[in-house]
């Protein structure tokens, strides 16, 4: 019982942790397309 228990515990933090790790993956893309528009206007004023 204490071997299911831990392991149940092991992957719930696993999941807690994937979560943590994609969201702020996805801020940084986040971020970089932000640059990249920002980029993208400069260039067309420029024009």
């Amino acid at each position: 019982m204490r071997k299911l228990c831990a392991l149940f515990a092991l992957a719930g933090m696993l999941v807690v942790t994937g979560c943590n790790t994609v969201a702020g993956a996805g801020k940084d893309l986040e971020r970089g397309g932000e640059k990249v528009q920002g980029a993208a206007q400069d260039t067309k004023q420029k024009m």
